[in-house]
Formats: structure tokens, C-alpha cells, sequence
């Protein structure tokens, strides 16, 4: 026997039992973002490579360490597997002149690739919904994107999360800011770990964000971005924070909030949750307005954020949510040839008045077909033997409830199920 090929480590099957989940998800999703007047976007999975380094940044951790990048041996052209949406959408939006007709609210859904250790919550094949507003300059889109997160918790029933917001100001404030950063963190040197000595020079922002315990100790004493502000960006931040008070949204402003991307200014944000351990941040993002001239096209303001499917589904499942399988209304059982031949008939005049039907398959008795009937979760059994099939009928046992079987026309039984 040869060893069974197995999915590859970090990259999971969706089983049925959880794809009913996923579905929920899915389906208030696009009732959400519909209701808030963003349309679907669908760019393909593979894109150029020079894309994610001009965007996300040469020295980034995706950049550096976590893309799937190969040559296409057809045409020796550098491809890379998006490892995030926002650059792949904007790419899109140039290319084919979005923008012409005006601001866009955008949407997209889909896999991400990165190779990273696979771990509860970071996958090296993830899923994320992204949505990005382009050609709006001012704070209320930003405030936009905020609430209507927030107004998504809610749909989901999520709780237990807390918003968490910033500013990393112009280009040029965070360029004084920069050259003090590193002024400070250079008094550390000796102390600092591998990583922070290898952005200190690079990308020390980064440096920010880390999460070991005692690079916190030297960040506690850093200064900080919002103290080298350029007015305009302290306006826009300010005016934030009032529309976010004006809709009863509870903030807290993290000094070292940053993200990992090269390409984000001004306003940034995370949603975080205590309850998935390490992999907190269920859904990030900011304003980005440099990035549309960055990738080729003419200068456009845009803000927009990701949220990662696979960890909010866990935080959902944190708070007990569980997804409703597909549960047929109807399991046909059928014995005999004749009744094999009408049960065709059954099923199909059942789905054609918007019933959903399991025509049971491969063989055995009626007592062995009805305990698949039952086993299915189905509220009835339609029955047919030779008796039905002569008198043209279908007998109907409903499975969940006490009541007495009945025998009715075929043009009925769809009316007669729905009314039971």
C-alpha cells in the first residue's frame, strides 16, 4: 500500500461540520457590506512579484521571510502567492482605471499565503475579507470602516474585544520620528534581541511591536509618534476620535501601534481579543495614501482593513457559535424498481418547488432506508413502493414529531410538506 498523501502542514481542510459555520459567515458578510455600499472585487491568487516588495516594503517579515515566491518556467517571470489583498486590489483599481468614475468601496474575500510556522490561528494557507475605500481624503472614512466593524461584531456575536487606535502621521513626521527612535534605542544596543537589532536600521518601527517581554521594558521609555505630528495628521487623527465618540465606540490609543506594512500612514487600527492567546489581532488596517502612486497609478487617498476568517470563527466559537448543517426537508426511500424509477420523479418535482431532497441511494430494505432517513436530520420520509407507484401518490411519515403517516398526490406533496 503507498503512504497516503496528506494536505500540506498549515494548509487545512474545511470538513462539512464546520463549512455550516464558514457559510454564516459568509452569507453576513455580504449582507453587512452591502448594506454599507461596498461592491465585490476578485483578483487572482497569483500576482507579479515586484508588486508586494514595491507595496508591503523589501524589509518586511513578509517580504523577507514569509512569501511563496517561484519562477514560472514557462516564461521566467517572478510570481508570487498573495500573501495580503490590499496591494492586489489597488493593483486592480489602476489597471483597470476604477477611479476614473470616482471613489470606490471595494470588498474582497478570500485564501492569503504565507510560509510561516503553522500555529492555532496562523496558517501559511489563511482566509481573509478585506475592505478598502479609495479616493476618499477625509476622517469620516476612516470612522466609516470602524463602526461598521463594530456593527459586524454585533452580528456575529462577538464580544470581549476592544479597539485599539493610532496615527503614524506624513511621511515626513515619521521620518523626524525615526531618526528619534533610533537615537533611543541605539542607548540599548547590547540589550536589544535579534530581531530589534536587525530593523534598528531597517524598518525600527517594527521594533514597536514586539512582543518580547523585555523589549518592552526599553519601549516603555521610548518617544513617541504622536508627539512629532504634523498638524494636518493631529487635525485628521482628532477628528476621528470625535466622530468615534459621537457613535459610542469605546477606543483606547496604543503610542505603539504599528503595522507591518511599509505602505500604511496616518490612521491605523487593530480589533483585539484576549481570548485566542497569542493571535489576538482578529481584523487591522489604516490609511494608506501613498500607495496607489507607489504602484504606478496617479496619487489617491485610501483607507481600508483585513480581518482574518479563521480567528474570528474560533472567537465565534469562544462565545459557543455553531454553524447549521444542510438538512435536507425530505429523504425519499424507495424499494423496488418500479419505485426506484418514480422516486426520480419524487425528488426532482419535490426540488422544483423549493424543497430540499436526499433521493436515497444504494439499496437495502425500507427499515434500513429509514434509518438513514432519520440519521439525515430530515423532517419527513417520503415513502414509495409498488402500492404509491401504482396509484401514481408518495406516503409521507414525518421523523421529528408525532403524526400519523399520509398518503398524497404528487402535485400536492410539495404544498402539503410546507404547510405541516
Amino acid at each position: 500500500m503507498p503512504e497516503p498523501i496528506r494536505a500540506v502542514r498549515g494548509m487545512n481542510d474545511i470538513l462539512p461540520d464546520e463549512s455550516g459555520l464558514w457559510a454564516f459567515f459568509e452569507d453576513t458578510i455580504r449582507t453587512w457590506l452591502a448594506a454599507y455600499g461596498y461592491r465585490n472585487l476578485r483578483t487572482p491568487i497569483v500576482e507579479q512579484t515586484d508588486l508586494f516588495v514595491r507595496s508591503i516594503g523589501e524589509v518586511t517579515d513578509i517580504v523577507e521571510k514569509e512569501m511563496y515566491t517561484f519562477v514560472d518556467h514557462l516564461n521566467g517571470e517572478n510570481l508570487t502567492l498573495r500573501p495580503e489583498g490590499t496591494a492586489s486590489c489597488v493593483r486592480a483599481v489602476i489597471e483597470h482605471n476604477l477611479l476614473y468614475a470616482g471613489p470606490q468601496r471595494l470588498y474582497y474575500s478570500g485564501p492569503m499565503f504565507r510560509h510561516e510556522r503553522p500555529q492555532k490561528g496562523r496558517y501559511r494557507q489563511f482566509h481573509q475579507v478585506g475592505v478598502e475605500a479609495l479616493g476618499f481624503a477625509g476622517p469620516d472614512i476612516d470612522a466609516e470602516l470602524i463602526v461598521m466593524c463594530a456593527r459586524l461584531w454585533r452580528l456575529l456575536g462577538i464580544s470581549d474585544i476592544r479597539l485599539e487606535i493610532s496615527t503614524l502621521g506624513s511621511t515626513e513626521s515619521r521620518s523626524v520620528y525615526r531618526a528619534r527612535l533610533i537615537s533611543y534605542l541605539e542607548k540599548f544596543c547590547d540589550d536589544l534581541d535579534e530581531d530589534a537589532r536587525r530593523r534598528l536600521k531597517t524598518n525600527p518601527l517594527r521594533i514597536l511591536d514586539s512582543k518580547n517581554p523585555a523589549m518592552r521594558e526599553i519601549l516603555a521609555g521610548a518617544p513617541r509618534l504622536l508627539d512629532d505630528l504634523d498638524e494636518d495628521s493631529l487635525t485628521h487623527f482628532e477628528a476621528l476620535q470625535r466622530i468615534l465618540r459621537n457613535q459610542g465606540i469605546s477606543f483606547e490609543i496604543n503610542n505603539r501601534l504599528v503595522r507591518g506594512l511599509d505602505y500604511y500612514n496616518r490612521t491605523v487600527f487593530e480589533w483585539v481579543t484576549d481570548k485566542l492567546g497569542a493571535q489576538g489581532t482578529i481584523c487591522a488596517g489604516g490609511r494608506y495614501d501613498g500607495l496607489v502612486a507607489q504602484i504606478g497609478g496617479k496619487p489617491a487617498p485610501a483607507c481600508g482593513f483585513a480581518m482574518g476568517i479563521e480567528r474570528i470563527l474560533a472567537l465565534m466559537g469562544e462565545n459557543g457559535a455553531v454553524g447549521a448543517h444542510a438538512i435536507p426537508d425530505v429523504y425519499v426511500v424507495h424499494q423496488g424498481e418500479a419505485a426506484a424509477e418514480f422516486s426520480w420523479k419524487v425528488a426532482e418535482s419535490l426540488r422544483d418547488d423549493g424543497l430540499k431532497v436526499v433521493l436515497h441511494s444504494g439499496g437495502g430494505n425500507f427499515k434500513a432506508q429509514m434509518k438513514k432517513a432519520d440519521a439525515s436530520g430530515a423532517r419527513f420520509a417520503a415513502i414509495i413502493g409498488e402500492d404509491e407507484v401504482v396509484a401514481g401518490q408518495i406516503s409521507i411519515k414525518p421523523l421529528r414529531e408525532a403524526a400519523e403517516q399520509i398518503r398524497v398526490d404528487l402535485a400536492g406533496a410539495a404544498a402539503l410538506l410546507g404547510n405541516i
